[in-house]
């Protein structure tokens, strides 16, 4: 009677066939062990630390240990087969693999940390930049990784990576002087975020548009100009422009002068003063600092002068003019009149 150790199959004895089929087996048993043990044991421990970063870098790292254990399994039972001809195929392959496994995970864990940074970036900021800068940071390190990764496969398998980057190289000359112009928008997206010269909400000047800022992109930012207008502007013209953030400014001055017809006497231009001082002052959206003064003899007026500042909480446009109709409503109500442009003629008889 013929024994396992005695029957061939393709040159090689039936036990060695079933030893190798139980590493496979075996390494896919285990395999999914460790997922399982991953998804249960080791999830509820990092669950009960204070950190996310652990419980991030578990469920990046499960699937890609399993598959590495896998993969272990058919290298381990490949080679007790012993193909002779076919082993320096197999382990070109089995270095293939790994390298790609690798990279695989090496890539899991770094979009995974970055999709969590900027997730909690983006709870305590609303820029919709944050939004934007996400997606394409994941695929610029992914491309980065994977690239690494093909080539080291590459190199393994026993191709001329030198001459192979050689021609990515003169590609990619090509398509940098192409795609120049979305570059600088991007990195100009980048030095916005970073330098953060003003905030989705803010009032700026840049380039001759004056408005409010609506959506701050990784290409480009919209602003809504004063006359209710839309404008999008590529990022690149923020690195070389100068941007006046209006909304930055502690307080806006405001100069006010008042002019009072040549028959008011001393006591009126008293008057007009403290009624100037007194609205000013009252007023919730002005600042301390007020200085109100009898600046001249006019052509045609005695001017009356007033210089306030509007506090951040103030509108740029309405509280002047709530203080100018209180002030037209007082100086009414106290008889003073405004002056305006007159002539005396005298004729000689």
């Amino acid at each position: 009677m013929e024994t396992l150790e005695s029957q061939e199959f393709l040159g090689i004895v039936l036990l060695e066939w079933l030893i190798a089929l139980g590493y496979i087996v075996g390494s896919v048993i285990l395999a999914r062990i460790l997922y399982r043990i991953f998804k249960g044991r080791i999830k509820k421990l990092t669950e009960a630390t204070a950190t996310e970063i652990d419980d991030v870098i578990v469920d990046s790292i499960e699937e890609p240990v399993s598959v590495g254990v896998v993969i272990m399994g058919f290298w381990l039972g490949f080679s007790h087969l012993e193909f002779f001809g076919f082993q320096e195929y197999a382990e070109k392959i089995f270095d293939i693999s790994v390298v790609l496994t690798v990279t695989w995970l090496v890539s899991r864990i770094l979009n995974s940390l970055i999709s969590h940074m900027l997730t909690k970036l983006g709870e305590n900021k609303q820029e919709s930049m944050v939004n934007d800068l996400a997606p394409i940071l994941k695929k610029t390190l992914g491309f980065g990784v994977w690239s690494l990764g093909l080539i080291m496969a590459l190199n393994n398998a026993g191709y001329d990576v030198g001459a192979l980057l050689a021609g990515v190289g003169i590609g990619g000359i090509a398509m940098a002087m192409a795609a120049k112009d979305f570059v600088a928008n991007i990195f100009g997206g980048i030095t916005v975020f970073i330098d953060k010269p003003f905030r989705v909400g803010d009032r700026v000047k840049v380039s001759g548009i004056d408005g409010t800022v609506i959506e701050i992109g990784i290409r480009s930012t919209r602003i809504r100009t004063l006359q209710g207008r839309t404008v999008t502007i590529p990022n690149n013209q923020f690195t070389n422009t100068v941007v006046e953030n209006v909304t930055a400014e502690p307080s806006r001055k405001v100069s006010v002068q008042l002019g009072l017809t040549y028959d008011a006497t001393p006591e009126d231009i008293q008057k007009a003063l403290d009624i100037l001082k007194g609205i000013v002052d009252n007023h919730p959206h002005t600042e301390e600092d007020l200085t109100v003064w009898f600046s001249g003899f006019g052509d045609f007026s005695l001017n009356v002068n007033c210089t306030y500042y509007i506090n951040k909480k103030g509108h740029w446009a309405n509280t002047p003019s709530e203080i100018n109709l209180s002030i037209l409503e007082e100086f009414n109500s106290a008889k003073l009149d405004f002056a305006f442009p007159t002539q005396t003629v005298i004729l000689d008889k």
